[in-house]
């Protein structure tokens, strides 16, 4: 998951920091950033919670963070223009 290391990277921290603040043993994150194991659902949830991030962003399923303000106003600026566009051509019809 490079997501979370590049999470964890961004915050300045070390992986022994995160297990302290989850209770995510510090083994089982290296596991999840190199790939050698996948988190279970409630790694998952305790992570996207820790780093404000939605699961799916965590996982890198979007590549927006939608648990940020910003990025949800990015989403809907992005929705309301393919709005314009299929308004305008079906104006054309």
């Amino acid at each position: 998951m490079n997501r979370l290391r590049s999470l964890r990277e961004d915050r300045d921290l070390r992986q022994i920091d995160v297990a302290a603040a989850t209770g995510i043993d510090q083994r089982s994150l290296s596991n999840y950033e190199t790939g050698k194991t996948n988190p279970d659902a409630y790694a998952i949830v305790t992570l996207a919670e820790f780093f404000g991030v939605t699961c799916d962003y965590l996982l890198g399923v979007t590549e927006r963070n939608l648990a940020n303000v910003d990025d949800i106003l990015t989403e809907l600026e992005d929705i309301k223009s393919r709005i314009d566009t299929v308004e305008k051509y079906l104006r054309k019809q």
